[in-house]
């Protein structure tokens, strides 16, 4: 007998007292290692225009306006939060013969590839910023249904080793990105589309070599201007476990925003040199951080798949990057800045493979809503980027006076918020 089921306001059938879902078979190698490169594909081709290629592009169009850059990425990202979650509704609810999730990847690929091509060419700084809104829309959405495809497919036993080499993956991707680019600066097309090209092989592999199932045979549902609308919001009390990781990621990633918004300012003031002095540092430290990131994801992953155990993984990510970060606000040397840094990506790497993992865990719905709820996740990344630089700037004028900027009060703050969204984690209780 089936059991009774309720409608909260936001649309969600809500089941009560239902059954676990079936434990979902295995997948194979070729599965992982296809997703993990579609993965490291998308981050060369979308990540490389935010690192270098856009900033080369604004400082061609519009000379001493640095601050153009701010407002093209800042516009793309406030396009795809409120995006995504009907890109996600949409996916869940295509039906195809290769699948929900193909479609998008095919689409999201070309719309990348076409824009890359207008952002090469861009002659102003509008049509620039046009151009990123559509590679954000495009590879955005071919991230995302990679990532959903993970919750179709992937059971409890595998999410932390794959979500440990995906985060090995994004990592490494973006600075060999930079690495290819630096070939091709005199190139505007070329400084796109060598990256991007990368990014096409390696999502078509995926696309081409892992099958899908045939989603026409699956129930199907008309969506109303009104309905959709409410596919944005869902009530937490009927998804607690979702409720508290999404509240645990927000705090995460306020505090790593805030920890890294100034970070150059931040350099600077500590060893009394003007920004321009401290960039190679800053590069050379970005490099071995992403050493320490990958170890703490690649060993967290790994590790929280083997142990059976996510939330004190995440517990003590959050800890030590609260650690790195309190290093850091009370360092008056260059190694000690360096130190608490490295701690910092140690425990980035840690959390953030880990939550991944967990998100799958506890996500609502996967088998009619996962892409729905995926691109709700969305808004715990995207806020905080969006809000955190300006509470950022205003933590730092507390406390001093004239020119001076409290950094020290800003990093604590940091550290107390991953530190609290480790713990948060704690509230879950459908996993261990």
């Amino acid at each position: 007998m089936e059991s009774p089921e309720m409608t909260n306001p936001a649309g969600d059938m809500v089941a009560e007292a239902s059954p676990a879902p079936p434990e979902l078979p295995k997948v194979g190698a070729r599965y992982i290692w296809f997703m993990v490169l579609a993965q490291f594909g998308v981050f060369m081709a979308f990540i490389t225009p935010i690192a270098i290629s856009l900033a080369i592009r604004v400082q061609t169009i519009a000379p001493g306006h640095a601050e153009y850059l701010g407002y093209i990425t800042g516009t793309g990202a406030l396009f795809v939060m409120l995006t995504a979650p009907f890109m996600g509704v949409w996916s869940d609810r295509t039906r195809t013969r290769i699948g929900r999730r193909r479609p998008f990847m095919i689409g999201g690929m070309a719309v990348g590839v076409v824009s890359l091509v207008w952002m090469a060419v861009a002659p102003s700084i509008v049509l620039l910023g046009l151009g990123w809104v559509l590679a954000q829309w495009g590879w955005g959405t071919v991230l995302s249904n990679l990532q959903i495809s993970t919750a179709d497919r992937l059971p409890e036993s595998q999410r932390g080793k794959v979500g440990g080499l995906n985060g090995f993956a994004t990592q490494i991707a973006p600075v060999f990105g930079v690495i290819i680019a630096q070939f091709f600066t005199g190139s505007p097309l070329l400084l796109f589309l060598v990256p991007g090209a990368v990014g096409v092989v390696l999502v078509t592999l995926f696309v081409t070599l892992v099958h899908e199932d045939d989603s026409r045979g699956l129930p199907k549902e008309q969506l109303t201007v009104g309905r959709l609308l409410r596919k944005y919001l869902y009530n937490p009390a009927h998804f607690p476990d979702f409720s508290w990781n999404w509240l645990g990621r927000f705090l995460f990633y306020f505090g790593l925003t805030l920890n890294t918004t100034f970070t150059a300012f931040f350099f600077a003031e500590r060893m009394d040199v003007t920004v321009d002095k401290v960039a190679g540092i800053i590069a050379a430290l970005g490099g071995i951080g992403v050493l320490a990131t990958t170890a703490g994801a690649l060993g967290g992953g790994f590790l929280s798949d083997r142990l059976r155990r996510r939330r004190a993984f995440l517990v003590l990510g959050g800890a030590v990057m609260a650690a790195g970060m309190t290093t850091m606000a009370f360092s008056a040397s260059l190694p000690v800045l360096i130190a608490g840094s490295l701690v910092v990506s140690l425990g980035i790497g840690l959390f953030a493979a880990v939550d991944q993992a967990l998100l799958l865990d506890v996500l609502p719905e996967k088998e009619t809503d996962a892409g729905r709820f995926m691109g709700i996740t969305g808004f715990a990344t995207s806020i905080p980027q969006a809000v955190a630089p300006l509470v950022a700037s205003a933590i730092l004028l507390i406390g001093v006076s004239g020119g001076q900027k409290n950094y020290t009060l800003l990093f604590l703050v940091a550290a107390a918020l991953v530190l609290l969204g480790g713990l948060v984690i704690l509230r879950i209780r459908s996993v261990r």
